[in-house]
C-alpha cells in the first residue's frame, strides 16, 4: 500500500516521511523543496522562521538520497526539520531572537544540532522564538511577532512560537524546541501540535544557549507522539561536553510504540488544583472529554491534591530571573554581541550596548533576577523560593507513589489576540500556570491536542516521573489512535 496515497507531501508526519523514503516513493530532495516552497509561500505573513538557506538545505537532502542509494542511512536520513533559533548552528546565524545576538554566528554547533546531522536529517532554517526564551507570546522577538496559523490575530503561544506555528502550517514535519517554564508545551497547546519536554538532563544543553541553567530542556515539536518519540530519540543521550546530561541509557521509544499497547492498568492522576479558578471553561470541557477517552481505554482515572503547585508560577518567577541575569551578563557588547556606537567609557559601552541589544522582556527579567540575588533579599526571596522548589518536588514524589502520569489543562485559555497581555506581565506569565511545576521538579511532561474552544486548538498535557519518557509517549500515541485531533490542520495547511 503506498504511503502517500494521494495524501500532499506536507501532510505526512517525520515517520510517514521515513516510510515513504525507505520505500522509494519520494525522495528527500522532493521533501526538501517541498517545506521550501510551502515556507516561501506561507512563512511572509507567519513569521515563523527567522532565517533558511534552501541551497544548503537542498545539498544536504541530495546527499541523504546517495546515502540512502549507497545502503549508508540512518532512520532519519533525509527528513527535514527546523531548529529553535536558540541553537548555536554553525553555517546559519545564532540569535537568541535578540538584537544582541542579530549577526552572530557561532563557532561551534549544538550537540543536538550535531545529532541530528548524523541522524540524517535536513536543517531547514532557524525558528522565531521570544527573545532568550523570555516569553508566553512570541511577541517579544526582536525579528517580529509570529502569526497563530490558526487565527492570524492571535499568538502562537512562546517561547518555540515559531516551532510551534511551522509545524502546525506544515512546513516542516518538526521542529527542535526548549522548554524553561512551558515552553514547548504552551505553544504545542495553543497551535494544536503535540510537544515534549524531556526529563532534566535527557538532552544535552552543549550549545543551547541558556536562560535558567537548571530549567532549560531540549524538546521536540511535531504532528504526533510518535513523530516526537522518533526526533526526540536522535537528540537524547549523554554529553561529557554538558554538566547536567545524564548518563541514563536511552530506551528505544519509536521501537516502544511501534508494538502498540492500549492503556489498560494505566493510573492518571488528576489534581483538583488543575480545574480551580482561572481556568476557562470551554478549555475545562475538552480536556475532560479527552481524559474520559482515556478512561474508556482502560486507564483509570485517580483523583489527587497537588496543593503546592500554585506555589509554582512565584517560585518560577524568582529563580529563573535570577539565574538569568547570571546567564546573561555575558552580553556586555565587549567580545561578542551589539555594541553601541561610539562609547566614551567602558561603563557607558556596558549601559548603552545592554540598553539597546535587550528588549523589554528581557531587561525586566534581569532587573528581577539582579534583586532577588541582592545582598538583603537573597534569604528572603531566592533562598525561600528555592525551598518551595523542594516542597512542590517532594509533593509530586508522593503522587507519583500511588499514580503512573498526571494529567490536565497545558494552559488555562485557548491562544489569545496579539497584545491583549503586552501591558500586563502577570496575567501574561499566569500562562504558565499549569505548566512550570514539571521544570521546577525536572520531571518530563507532554502536551497533546484534544479539542477545541472558540475554534481554536485545546492541549492536554500528560506530566511523568523523571526518565519515564517512554510511559508519556505511549499513552499519548494511543490516545492519538483512538483520537483525530493531531491530525486537524489550520486551513494555510
Amino acid at each position: 500500500m503506498s504511503i502517500i496515497a494521494n495524501r500532499p507531501l506536507h501532510a505526512l508526519g517525520v515517520c510517514d516521511q521515513v516510510a515513504a523514503l525507505d520505500a522509494g516513493e519520494v525522495s528527500s530532495v522532493e521533501l526538501t523543496q517541498h517545506c521550501l516552497d510551502r515556507i516561501k509561500q506561507h512563512d511572509g505573513s507567519l513569521n515563523s522562521l527567522i532565517c533558511s538557506d534552501a541551497s544548503a538545505a537542498l545539498a544536504a537532502a541530495a546527499a541523504a538520497d546517495a546515502n540512502r542509494q549507497s545502503g549508508d542511512s540512518a532512520p532519519l536520513t533525509g527528513v527535514p526539520l527546523v531548529h529553535k533559533d536558540i541553537f548555536c548552528t554553525i553555517e546559519l546565524p545564532t540569535t537568541c531572537g535578540s538584537r544582541m545576538l542579530e549577526s552572530y554566528v557561532s563557532p561551534y554547533e549544538a550537540s543536538v544540532v550535531s545529532r541530528l546531522a548524523s541522524a540524517g536529517m535536513v536543517t531547514l532554517g532557524k525558528a522565531n522564538m521570544d527573545e532568550f526564551a523570555m516569553g508566553s507570546s512570541n511577541e517579544n522577538s526582536f525579528f517580529g511577532a509570529v502569526e497563530n496559523p490558526w487565527k492570524r490575530t492571535a499568538v502562537p503561544g512562546g517561547s518555540s512560537g515559531g516551532s510551534a506555528a511551522l509545524v502546525a502550517a506544515r512546513l516542516a514535519p518538526a521542529a527542535t524546541a526548549t522548554d524553561t517554564g512551558g515552553s514547548i508545551r504552551q505553544p504545542a497547546a495553543f497551535c494544536g501540535v503535540t510537544g515534549i519536554k524531556p526529563t532534566y538532563g535527557r538532552v544535552s544543553r552543549y550549545g543551547m544557549i541558556a536562560f535558567a541553567s537548571s530549567f532549560d530542556q531540549g524538546g521536540v515539536i511535531a504532528a504526533s507522539a510518535d513523530d516526537c518519540a522518533a526526533v526526540l530519540h536522535a537528540m537524547s543521550g549523554h554529553d561529557p561536553r554538558d554538566a547536567t546530561s545524564s548518563p541514563e541509557d536511552v530506551p528505544d521509544w519509536p521501537g516502544a510504540l511501534a508494538k502498540g499497547g492500549g492503556l489498560s492498568g494505566l493510573r492518571i492522576g488528576v489534581p483538583e488544583e488543575f480545574f480551580a479558578d482561572g481556568l476557562d471553561e470551554g478549555v475545562a470541557v475538552a480536556v475532560r472529554a479527552g481524559l474520559a477517552e482515556m478512561e474508556a481505554s482502560g486507564a483509570t482515572l485517580v483523583p489527587i491534591s497537588l496543593a503546592k503547585q500554585s506555589l509554582g508560577i512565584s517560585a518560577y518567577y524568582i529563580v529563573a530571573p535570577a539565574e538569568a541575569s547570571s546567564n546573561l551578563s555575558r552580553f556586555d557588547g565587549v567580545r561578542f554581541g551589539h555594541r553601541c556606537d561610539n562609547p566614551v567609557d567602558l561603563a557607558d559601552l556596558y549601559e548603552r550596548s545592554r540598553a539597546e541589544g535587550f528588549g523589554a522582556e528581557v531587561q525586566r527579567r534581569i532587573l528581577i533576577g539582579a534583586y532577588v540575588l541582592s545582598a538583603g533579599f537573597y534569604d528572603a526571596y531566592y533562598k525561600k523560593a528555592q525551598q518551595v522548589r523542594q516542597l512542590i518536588a517532594s509533593e509530586f514524589d508522593e503522587a507519583f507513589q500511588s499514580v503512573d502520569l498526571i494529567a490536565g489543562p497545558t494552559t488555562p485559555t485557548v491562544a489569545f489576540d496579539r497584545g491583549a497581555k503586552s501591558d500586563d506581565p502577570v496575567s501574561m506569565y499566569l500562562n504558565d500556570l499549569y505548566t512550570v511545576s514539571a521544570n521546577l521538579c525536572g520531571l518530563p511532561a507532554l502536551s497533546m491536542p484534544c479539542g477545541f474552544d472558540q475554534d481554536l486548538p485545546v492541549g492536554l498535557q500528560l506530566i511523568g516521573r523523571a526518565f519515564d519518557e517512554e510511559r508519556l509517549l505511549r499513552a499519548a500515541n494511543h490516545f492519538q489512535q483512538i483520537t483525530d485531533w493531531h491530525t486537524r490542520m489550520p486551513e494555510v495547511a
